[in-house]
């Protein structure tokens, strides 16, 4: 059953191997460049991301045991206070008034203490909630920066001549592709980092945000495909 599980999930360690791999293909093909950059700041954040992930999935036992003494100090008091009616009196001397409020008061310790550990017990998921929010957003943000490092790079522009204005041509065709190529995987492995948060929460807006990143890094990485997909082309009207 552990293998079936563990095949599941993602293994949040080889994500990080893969990433550190793409950081050396990168440095080596392209040194001291912009996207090299990214990718050893990509890298940097996976490793942060597979611990907070595993973090995600542990109970915060402090607020936990927290929500533990306000439920026993709940039940204490609510006890105290039953055995403080009298019964007995009240119902032989037909004194409903004094009984119902005696109920009343343990009725409404038994809501304030409920709602008072409910309280805590979201307060949980929300702590959680909120520090994952704040780490898509980081995974989000090197999505974009990552389509601005292809964004400049047109697979037409290694045909007709250049304008004043048209950006620096410093690759060939097949540097070009393979630089088109690090940037999709890098979105590709961006979109597994967000997933990794997905695989240790059950909650609906962790999960929803985890979508929204996956959807944005895929419809990005369709852009780099189409302009692979035109250097292959190229490359066969080149050699018809």
């Amino acid at each position: 059953m552990a293998r079936i599980d563990d095949a599941r999930k993602l293994d949040a360690a080889k994500v990080v191997d893969t990433l550190n791999h793409l950081r050396v293909r990168v440095g080596e093909r392209f040194p001291n460049s912009g996207l090299a950059e990214v990718c050893s700041q990509l890298t940097a954040t996976a490793r942060t991301t597979a611990r907070r992930a595993r973090r995600l999935s542990r109970p915060y036992l402090g607020l936990r045991f927290l929500v533990l003494v306000v439920v026993l100090a709940a039940i204490t008091l609510e006890v105290g206070q039953i055995t403080r009616l009298d019964w007995a009196g009240s119902l032989g001397r037909a004194e409903a008034l004094t009984l119902a409020s005696g109920l009343e008061s343990a009725i409404n310790l038994v809501l304030l203490s409920g709602a008072a550990a409910w309280f805590l017990l979201s307060l949980e998921a929300r702590w959680k909630r909120g520090r994952v929010q704040k780490a898509l957003h980081e995974l989000r943000s090197f999505a974009h920066v990552i389509d601005m490092h292809q964004l400049t790079k047109d697979p037409t522009i290694v045909l007709g001549p250049r304008t004043a204005s048209s950006p620096v041509r410093e690759m060939n065709r097949f540097q070009l592709a393979r630089y088109l190529d690090y940037c999709a995987e890098m979105l590709a492995l961006t979109a597994k980092l967000a997933a990794l948060y997905a695989g240790e929460s059950d909650d609906p807006v962790i999960v929803a945000a985890v979508n929204d990143i996956e959807t944005l890094t895929s419809d990005l990485g369709r852009k780099i495909w189409q302009k692979i997909m035109i250097l292959g082309q190229l490359d066969e009207a080149g050699t018809a």
